[in-house]
Protein backbone atom coordinates (compact mmCIF):
# COMPACT_ATOMS: atom_id res chain seq x y z
CA UNK A 1 0.00 0.00 0.00
CA UNK A 2 0.94 3.56 -1.30
CA UNK A 3 2.15 5.96 1.35
CA UNK A 4 -1.48 7.42 2.78
CA UNK A 5 -0.53 11.09 4.11
CA UNK A 6 -2.62 14.41 3.22
CA UNK A 7 -1.59 17.61 3.71
CA UNK A 8 -4.74 19.67 3.69
CA UNK A 9 -5.40 23.79 4.06
CA UNK A 10 -8.74 25.97 4.83
CA UNK A 11 -8.75 29.36 5.00
CA UNK A 12 -12.27 31.61 5.32
CA UNK A 13 -13.09 35.05 7.01
CA UNK A 14 -13.43 32.95 10.50
CA UNK A 15 -10.92 30.19 10.16
CA UNK A 16 -7.67 29.44 9.18
CA UNK A 17 -6.87 25.40 9.41
CA UNK A 18 -4.08 23.38 8.34
CA UNK A 19 -4.00 19.54 9.05
CA UNK A 20 -1.44 16.82 8.26
CA UNK A 21 -2.37 13.09 8.50
CA UNK A 22 -0.73 9.71 8.27
CA UNK A 23 -2.55 7.07 8.58
CA UNK A 24 0.16 4.44 8.88
CA UNK A 25 2.07 6.58 11.74
CA UNK A 26 2.62 5.77 15.51
CA UNK A 27 0.40 8.07 17.56
CA UNK A 28 2.35 11.45 17.02
CA UNK A 29 0.66 14.60 17.36
CA UNK A 30 1.47 18.50 17.43
CA UNK A 31 -2.12 20.42 17.92
CA UNK A 32 -2.41 23.94 17.91
CA UNK A 33 -5.60 24.99 17.97
CA UNK A 34 -5.92 27.21 20.72
CA UNK A 35 -9.01 24.74 21.75
CA UNK A 36 -7.14 22.55 24.46
CA UNK A 37 -10.01 20.45 25.26
CA UNK A 38 -10.48 19.62 21.75
CA UNK A 39 -6.17 19.27 21.55
CA UNK A 40 -7.04 16.36 24.37
CA UNK A 41 -9.77 14.60 22.33
CA UNK A 42 -7.68 14.47 19.07
CA UNK A 43 -4.42 13.21 20.99
CA UNK A 44 -6.80 10.23 21.68
CA UNK A 45 -7.63 10.00 18.54
CA UNK A 46 -4.32 9.50 17.09
CA UNK A 47 -3.37 7.85 19.93
CA UNK A 48 -5.68 5.08 19.92
CA UNK A 49 -5.88 5.17 15.86
CA UNK A 50 -2.48 4.43 15.44
CA UNK A 51 -2.23 7.69 13.09
CA UNK A 52 0.28 10.66 13.21
CA UNK A 53 -1.43 13.70 13.05
CA UNK A 54 -0.50 17.56 13.21
CA UNK A 55 -3.40 20.24 13.17
CA UNK A 56 -2.71 24.31 13.35
CA UNK A 57 -6.04 26.43 13.84
CA UNK A 58 -6.24 30.16 14.17
CA UNK A 59 -9.80 31.10 14.79
CA UNK A 60 -12.11 33.29 16.20
CA UNK A 61 -12.31 32.30 19.41
CA UNK A 62 -13.10 35.86 21.03
CA UNK A 63 -16.15 34.82 19.61
CA UNK A 64 -16.25 31.49 20.71
CA UNK A 65 -15.18 27.98 19.41
CA UNK A 66 -17.86 27.14 17.24
CA UNK A 67 -16.10 28.24 13.94
CA UNK A 68 -12.53 26.86 14.82
CA UNK A 69 -14.13 23.53 16.10
CA UNK A 70 -16.33 22.87 13.31
CA UNK A 71 -13.84 23.97 10.22
CA UNK A 72 -11.25 21.39 12.10
CA UNK A 73 -13.64 18.67 11.53
CA UNK A 74 -13.97 19.22 8.14
CA UNK A 75 -10.43 19.71 7.36
CA UNK A 76 -9.52 16.86 8.85
CA UNK A 77 -12.09 15.24 7.11
CA UNK A 78 -10.84 16.36 3.59
CA UNK A 79 -7.43 14.79 4.96
CA UNK A 80 -9.01 11.61 5.49
CA UNK A 81 -10.70 11.45 2.21
CA UNK A 82 -7.04 12.39 0.35
CA UNK A 83 -5.06 10.29 2.81
CA UNK A 84 -7.46 7.12 1.63
CA UNK A 85 -7.36 7.54 -1.93
CA UNK A 86 -9.42 4.98 -3.94
CA UNK A 87 -9.72 3.02 -0.46
CA UNK A 88 -8.60 -0.20 -2.43
CA UNK A 89 -7.47 -3.45 0.10
CA UNK A 90 -8.83 -1.95 3.14
CA UNK A 91 -10.64 -3.27 5.53
CA UNK A 92 -13.78 -0.40 5.25
CA UNK A 93 -15.72 -1.31 8.59
CA UNK A 94 -14.92 -0.37 11.94
CA UNK A 95 -16.07 -0.56 14.88
CA UNK A 96 -15.09 -0.31 18.74
CA UNK A 97 -16.86 -0.47 22.34
CA UNK A 98 -14.18 1.62 25.06
CA UNK A 99 -15.20 1.97 28.57
CA UNK A 100 -13.48 4.63 31.11
CA UNK A 101 -14.58 3.78 34.81
CA UNK A 102 -18.14 4.31 35.11
CA UNK A 103 -18.71 5.51 31.38
CA UNK A 104 -18.62 3.32 28.05
CA UNK A 105 -18.73 4.12 24.20
CA UNK A 106 -19.54 2.51 21.22
CA UNK A 107 -18.09 3.82 17.74
CA UNK A 108 -18.91 1.91 14.33
CA UNK A 109 -18.09 3.20 11.15
CA UNK A 110 -17.96 2.73 7.36
CA UNK A 111 -15.91 4.37 4.78
CA UNK A 112 -18.92 4.21 2.28
CA UNK A 113 -18.46 7.35 0.78
CA UNK A 114 -21.90 8.44 1.82
CA UNK A 115 -22.40 11.13 4.56
CA UNK A 116 -24.10 9.94 7.67
CA UNK A 117 -24.08 10.69 10.92
CA UNK A 118 -25.69 9.28 13.94
CA UNK A 119 -24.62 10.85 17.37
CA UNK A 120 -26.49 9.21 20.24
CA UNK A 121 -24.29 11.15 23.17
CA UNK A 122 -26.26 12.81 25.79
CA UNK A 123 -23.69 15.04 28.31
CA UNK A 124 -24.86 15.52 32.07
CA UNK A 125 -23.57 19.09 31.88
CA UNK A 126 -23.52 21.57 29.18
CA UNK A 127 -19.75 22.29 29.39
CA UNK A 128 -16.15 20.76 30.22
CA UNK A 129 -14.13 23.40 31.97
CA UNK A 130 -14.88 25.95 28.98
CA UNK A 131 -15.55 23.61 26.52
CA UNK A 132 -19.02 23.60 25.39
CA UNK A 133 -20.65 20.17 24.72
CA UNK A 134 -22.50 20.48 21.65
CA UNK A 135 -19.54 21.76 19.64
CA UNK A 136 -18.62 17.91 19.18
CA UNK A 137 -21.28 17.13 17.02
CA UNK A 138 -20.53 19.78 15.20
CA UNK A 139 -16.85 18.82 15.40
CA UNK A 140 -17.95 15.01 14.00
CA UNK A 141 -20.55 16.38 11.35
CA UNK A 142 -17.42 18.01 9.81
CA UNK A 143 -15.03 15.39 9.69
CA UNK A 144 -18.37 13.07 8.31
CA UNK A 145 -19.24 15.62 5.77
CA UNK A 146 -16.15 15.79 4.00
CA UNK A 147 -14.54 12.37 4.45
CA UNK A 148 -17.58 11.10 3.27
CA UNK A 149 -18.09 7.94 5.72
CA UNK A 150 -20.92 6.68 7.86
CA UNK A 151 -20.43 7.25 11.56
CA UNK A 152 -22.47 5.87 14.17
CA UNK A 153 -21.77 6.92 17.80
CA UNK A 154 -23.42 5.98 21.04
CA UNK A 155 -23.06 7.24 24.74
CA UNK A 156 -23.75 4.05 26.36
CA UNK A 157 -23.33 4.90 29.71
CA UNK A 158 -21.82 7.73 31.95
CA UNK A 159 -22.08 10.24 34.20
CA UNK A 160 -18.74 12.22 34.04
CA UNK A 161 -18.96 14.42 31.43
CA UNK A 162 -15.23 14.29 30.84
CA UNK A 163 -15.30 10.38 30.58
CA UNK A 164 -18.17 10.52 28.27
CA UNK A 165 -16.35 12.80 25.72
CA UNK A 166 -12.98 10.48 26.21
CA UNK A 167 -14.49 6.94 25.40
CA UNK A 168 -16.32 8.76 22.25
CA UNK A 169 -13.05 9.73 21.29
CA UNK A 170 -11.14 6.83 21.95
CA UNK A 171 -13.41 4.48 20.56
CA UNK A 172 -13.39 6.75 17.43
CA UNK A 173 -9.65 6.32 17.33
CA UNK A 174 -9.72 2.58 17.23
CA UNK A 175 -12.68 2.36 14.78
CA UNK A 176 -10.72 4.47 12.50
CA UNK A 177 -8.13 2.26 13.00
CA UNK A 178 -9.49 -0.66 12.18
CA UNK A 179 -11.29 0.65 9.13
CA UNK A 180 -8.59 1.87 7.27
CA UNK A 181 -5.94 -0.81 7.82
CA UNK A 182 -4.72 -2.90 5.18
CA UNK A 183 -6.97 -5.90 5.02
CA UNK A 184 -4.22 -8.97 3.67
CA UNK A 185 -7.08 -10.60 1.55
CA UNK A 186 -8.52 -7.65 -0.24
CA UNK A 187 -5.09 -6.58 -1.04
CA UNK A 188 -5.10 -4.53 -4.59
CA UNK A 189 -9.45 -5.03 -4.57
CA UNK A 190 -11.93 -2.50 -4.15
CA UNK A 191 -14.40 -3.63 -0.73
CA UNK A 192 -17.42 -3.12 -2.45
CA UNK A 193 -19.61 -4.58 -4.84
CA UNK A 194 -20.52 -1.32 -6.67
CA UNK A 195 -16.65 -1.14 -7.53
CA UNK A 196 -15.96 1.84 -6.17
CA UNK A 197 -16.50 3.94 -2.75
Amino acid sequence: MSSRTARVQRDTLETRIEVSVNLDGSGKTALDTGVPFLEHMLDQVARHGLLDLEVSAKGDLHIDAHHTVEDIGITLGQAFEQALGEKKGIRRYGHAYVPLDEALSRVVLDFSGRPGLEYGVTFTRARIGEFDVDLLHEFFQGFVNHARLTLHIDSLRGDNAHHIAETVFKAFGRALRMAAEADPRMAGMMPSTKGSL
